[in-house]
């Protein structure tokens, strides 16, 4: 079997990083598994960002220059890249459209990794008709599915506990981490690890960080990176920069054992996001046993059960209330991080992902139909064979 998968960037955000993890792991056992990235101007990455905000609910101007560049790049790559897979997965809007470039001789499913609470109508009508010619649509949870002909089946992302940003780390190493990025230590850190983009909300982070630090003496550090697709992301930096102070550290770096270093020696990790498919980094700072206080959106809610594992927030005033409990009470950071490495050990391994997409894989009829009874289950991400039982089926928690 060859599967290909198809993104827009090598590097930057949550599906690049899940990808680098599947398609070895799937040749490593012995599937051969392609992954081409879709290549385009600047012009085109700036109106699938739009795209991409507005299947998050933001406003748009739907013009047809939009619509004529996005398919006008999306044509280009069809022609360069000849897909004659058995089975072909397509992430995200930037290379939907590639489905109407090829007579398809096996099933093609899109892979859905953003926040479809709300999309915006305009924008969702004109993508609905790309997306229905796929054979399946994944999404991250059940809140998102859609008024759609195509099947929809959910399972949620997972983490690669053995990649550079999760494997385990000495004390020494972690020093020598932070300290070559001059990360103080001599304070409580609370950290946010994510890409430069406003639905993650770093300005509601650094206005939680100075109420916190009214009450509790702290460091905030903020690390992201941009990702070649989101040409938004240098833009959001800068506009954080003037913000940077002794005791608030601002970088752009694509540095994963920086990440993991500050997952864990951070006293709070926040991802404090206003939409999120899935939040990759919540996951990663649960797997290190960190105290972890994730925005009450999307995907989040399916990774954090309140006072359990970490905590939920709606709003400013309650990241900073939770900052402060947390600084205040490491015991109680240490419970949550033990029972959060639990949650992740149990749910969100790399393995569960990989299980996932082979089921998936398996369930598709020689003409191309997924198999009905496999996937009509209402609220769970996949059902239990008869063979594994229900311990593999992937719910919201409770």
């Amino acid at each position: 079997m060859r599967v290909l998968h198809v993104n827009s960037t090598y590097y930057g955000g949550g599906v690049s990083q899940l990808l680098a993890s599947l398609t070895l792991m799937m040749n490593g056992l012995g599937i051969q598994t392609g992954w081409r990235v879709v290549h385009g101007p600047p012009d085109f990455f700036s109106v699938t960002k739009k795209f991409h905000n507005a299947l998050q609910g933001a406003e748009i101007n739907m013009t047809g220059r939009k619509k004529a560049i996005y398919e006008r790049v999306i044509h280009e790559n069809a022609i360069r890249n000849h897909l004659d897979h058995d089975v072909v997965f397509v992430h995200d809007p930037q290379p939907l459209p590639l489905i109407t470039h090829y007579r398809k001789k096996s099933p093609w499913v899109w892979r859905c990794h953003v926040d479809l609470t709300a999309p915006n109508a305009e924008v969702w009508n004109y993508l609905a008709p790309f997306i229905e010619r796929y054979d399946a649509v994944i999404l991250s949870c059940k809140d998102y599915r859609q008024d759609l002909a195509t099947p929809q089946v959910t399972f949620l992302p997972a983490i690669d506990p053995l990649s550079i940003v999760n494997r385990d780390l000495s004390e020494s190493a972690i020093d020598e981490r932070l300290s070559h990025y001059n990360i103080p230590t001599d304070l409580p850190l609370v950290v946010q690890i994510s890409r430069f983009d406003r639905w993650k909300d770093p300005e509601g982070v650094l206005l939680a960080f100075e109420l916190a630090r009214k009450k509790e003496e702290c460091t905030l550090v903020l690390v992201g990176n941009v990702a070649t697709d989101d040409p938004e992301g240098a833009e959001v930096y800068r506009s954080l920069l003037s913000r940077r102070g002794e005791r608030v550290i601002i970088l752009s770096v694509q540095d994963g054992a920086l990440v993991n270093a500050l997952q864990r020696r951070a006293a709070v990790v926040l991802q404090k996001s206003i939409r999120e498919g899935f939040g990759m980094t919540v996951s990663e700072a649960m797997w290190k046993g960190a105290a972890v206080i994730g925005g009450n959106a999307g995907g989040i809610r399916y990774q954090i059960q309140d006072g359990v594992n970490g905590f939920l927030v709606s709003s400013v005033d309650e990241a900073a209330e939770r900052i402060v409990q947390l600084l205040r009470d490491p015991d109680l950071g240490r419970r949550l991080g033990r029972a959060a490495h639990e949650t992740v050990r149990e749910r969100f391994l790399f393995t569960r992902t990989i299980e996932h997409y082979l089921d998936l894989i398996g369930s598709f009829e020689p003409e191309f139909r997924l198999r009905g009874e496999a996937w009509d289950l209402p609220g769970d991400d996949l059902p239990a064979r008869k063979d594994r039982g229900p311990a593999a089926v992937v719910g919201p928690p409770g």
